[in-house]
């Protein structure tokens, strides 16, 4: 194996015009041996740390979270048009929901940890965040208990599904590029 951090001698100094074949593979064969190197070893020390994910999966569930917001808007919706209070399966979805939203955050974060956060616009993450805001804020004032509150709860829902559809759009146009 080729240490990655022995001097090689530099070939252009003594010929500054000319880099010769060797020099060029051995740069290859320290670059391969780096990353191999690198690739072997454990890269922390938990468990989590040696995970490696790929953001297909935050991309995926993503979409997912999406489409839970949407459909527990539209559950809201129904319950809040026949002026009644949130229903059982429209509160399930908003468990469903919060769940969905804080395991893409976590791995959101994942993804940040290994170091794909510059391939992501700022507003990607805060976009992403609102709407574990908005829940929580929901539970201080709104729980969807009475028909006002539901009304209030719609309006919280709404906020918080246009931010994570918002997160959604520029985080596929940003990762595609």
């Amino acid at each position: 194996m080729v240490n990655p951090f022995a001097e090689v001698p530099n070939a252009a100094h003594h010929h500054p015009h000319m880099v010769d074949a060797a020099q060029q593979e051995l740069g290859r064969e320290m670059v391969r041996a780096t990353l191999d190197h690198m690739l072997a070893q454990d890269i922390g020390e938990g468990v989590l740390d040696n995970i490696i994910i790929s953001s297909a999966v935050h991309r995926s569930w993503g979409a997912f979270t999406v489409f839970v917001l949407f459909v527990t808007l539209v559950l809201l919706t129904k319950d809040v048009a026949q002026s009644n209070p949130a229903s059982r399966l429209t509160r399930w979805s908003f468990v469903v929901a919060q769940v969905a939203l804080v395991v893409q955050a976590l791995l959101g974060i994942k993804l940040l940890d290994q170091g794909q956060g510059i391939r992501q616009l700022y507003i990607h993450y805060v976009g992403g965040l609102i709407p574990l805001g908005v829940f929580l804020v929901g539970g201080w004032v709104a729980r969807g208990d009475s028909k006002r509150s539901a009304r209030i709860l719609l309006v919280l829902l709404a906020v918080g599904f246009g931010s994570a559809l918002m997160a959604f759009v520029i985080g596929q146009a940003y990762v595609n590029r």
